[in-house]
């Protein structure tokens, strides 16, 4: 009769170290010592990644020296001068005469560009500055896929830490609760045993979850450039896995890739660059002139002879033949890519619009009573265990399944909100989660 009360004493004291557990402030993932901790939601994130990331700063220089190219394309061949000036007369025996009985020569020269090569280089100048710039938009979104989703997946694996970092402080206190009154006949060994088997495996399990948090609070400090020093924190709004992928059509989805893919962007461009390339290449063939004008006082059979001089290359060997090969071969290859681009395109939209209302079903699927059931059931749980109407192991058992619950439904939400971001990406367009 002592045994069971004391039984029952030792159950409320546990019952009691529980409830006390449950009103921690856990919130998951640790912050390195003498870190600042930074709330902030998608839009301040997405600000301090278009205000700090290097990748981004890089590659708009990369597109302002492009366009630097398109000024150095419109400017035309410098004339040339050139002076000869005799250096020893054998008749006079004099050096460097510079009278009227020394040799002087000059002669001016201008290269005269033709078949439209000067306005065919900006041409190809003003692609490649586009194309830098596809380049640059291209970065952006695929960069703010990796922010937003790594955001979202901080957000929900910290939500998952809260349950484990719960239990473990529980258990703890039930494993010092247990040591307490071991040997004295109230708590088996074996008891004692199991609950510390529970406790080091949720505890491996545990340091797993925190090393990939803040693998992934390494990954989005790098994409916003911020400090080693500071721990972020994802600020989410409620009701944000609610969104219906349903709200648009496949096809409003598919114009929308069409419209603002950057790839295909990038893809079109190569096909243009590579038949300006292609016409100046051909152009090339055609040899330019050289217009001048020349003096010379004593070397020709006149005294002061000038005359007008015109030069070009003469076109029998070489004919620009590999090279105009060579552009018309890239133009081929650029417009197959182009059809793969548009095809790759039209199937990655199709199947992440089919994932993202298959995730979007199972997040509908779950009971929407199901969690606050288990809160019930879990203090029901308390109430038996501390008037030992069952056992550790059923407790136990019980409060695994409890986490199991959470971290499955933090996964299912987290694959909701990552097959809308991967949604917005494939389209170009935030539909999703704005």
């Amino acid at each position: 009769m002592f045994q069971t009360k004391f039984a029952k004493i030792i159950g409320v004291f546990i019952c009691l170290l529980f409830l006390q557990s449950q009103t921690s402030h856990a919130q998951g993932g640790n912050a390195a010592p003498g870190a600042d901790t930074l709330r902030v939601d998608i839009k301040q994130a997405e600000k301090l990644f278009l205000d700090h990331n290097l990748q981004l700063l890089a590659q708009k220089y990369n597109v302002d020296a492009t366009k630097a190219l398109i000024m150095q394309a419109r400017l035309y061949p410098n004339p040339n001068f050139n002076i000869e000036q005799g250096a020893y007369n054998p008749e006079t025996g004099k050096w460097f005469q510079t009278n009227s009985q020394g040799e002087e020569a000059y002669q001016l020269t201008q290269l005269i560009v033709l078949t439209r090569k000067i306005h065919k280089q900006v041409n190809i100048a003003e692609t490649n500055y586009k194309l830098a710039e596809d380049n640059l938009y291209d970065m952006l979104r695929t960069l703010k896929l990796a922010l937003r989703s790594t955001f979202y997946n901080i957000y929900y694996l910290r939500q998952t830490a809260r349950v484990y970092d719960e239990e473990i402080v529980a258990l703890k206190r039930v494993v010092d609760a247990y040591k307490a009154v071991q040997g004295k006949g109230y708590v088996s060994e074996a008891e004692i045993v199991q609950v510390q088997a529970q406790l080091y495996s949720l505890q491996n399990e545990y340091q797993a979850l925190i090393d990939n948090i803040n693998d992934a609070e390494s990954q989005l400090r790098l994409v916003l450039q911020a400090s080693p020093t500071i721990f972020i924190v994802p600020v989410v709004p409620e009701g944000i896995e609610n969104a219906d992928p349903l709200a648009y059509s496949l096809k409003s989805l598919v114009d929308s890739a069409y419209a603002n893919r950057t790839d295909l962007m990038i893809a079109k461009d190569n096909v243009v660059l590579s038949e300006q390339t292609f016409t100046y290449q051909k152009a090339l063939a055609v040899p330019d002139i050289t217009l001048g004008a020349a003096y010379d006082r004593q070397g020709s059979y006149v005294k002061d002879f000038n005359a007008a001089t015109l030069g070009f290359d003469i076109p029998i060997f070489n004919r620009n033949q590999g090279n105009i090969k060579n552009a018309r071969i890239l133009m081929d290859y650029n417009n197959s890519q182009l059809q793969l681009t548009q095809k790759t395109l039209e199937e990655q939209v199709a199947r992440g619009f089919q994932k993202a209302i298959d995730a979007d079903k199972l997040y509908k699927g779950i009971d929407g009573s199901f969690s606050a059931n288990f809160d019930r059931l879990a203090q029901a749980m308390l109430s038996h265990y501390m008037e030992r109407d069952v056992n550790l192991l059923t407790f136990l058992t019980f409060y695994d399944s409890y986490k199991q619950n959470v971290v499955q439904l933090n996964t299912i939400l987290y694959n909701k909100v990552n097959a809308l971001e991967n949604l917005n990406f494939i389209t170009g367009t935030n539909f999703f989660n704005k």
